[in-house]
């Protein structure tokens, strides 16, 4: 089963429902938050600083959670391998 017939079923569950599978699946991430992160701290302040600024300058333009997603689905590096 693929990700978007995944996600059309879980649609279709009542709200509670649904946070409780959320909370399931989070719950079962081995605390992602405790993950060594690739950059220090500065370096990444300074990339989010450069990134603010890029946007704020009309450089890039930014994109939603939505288009986000849509994108990495796409180009095969959204969902499950």
């Amino acid at each position: 089963m693929n990700i978007e017939k995944i996600a059309s079923e879980v649609l279709k569950l009542s709200p509670h429902d649904r946070t409780m599978l959320a909370e399931t699946l989070w719950e079962g991430l081995e605390t992602p938050y405790l993950a060594a992160p690739e950059i220090s701290d500065d370096e990444a302040f300074a990339l989010a600083k450069r990134r603010d600024s890029e946007i704020e300058n009309g450089e890039v333009e930014p994109l939603s959670h939505t288009q986000l997603m849509a994108y990495l689905i796409k180009s095969g590096h959204g969902g499950p391998e």
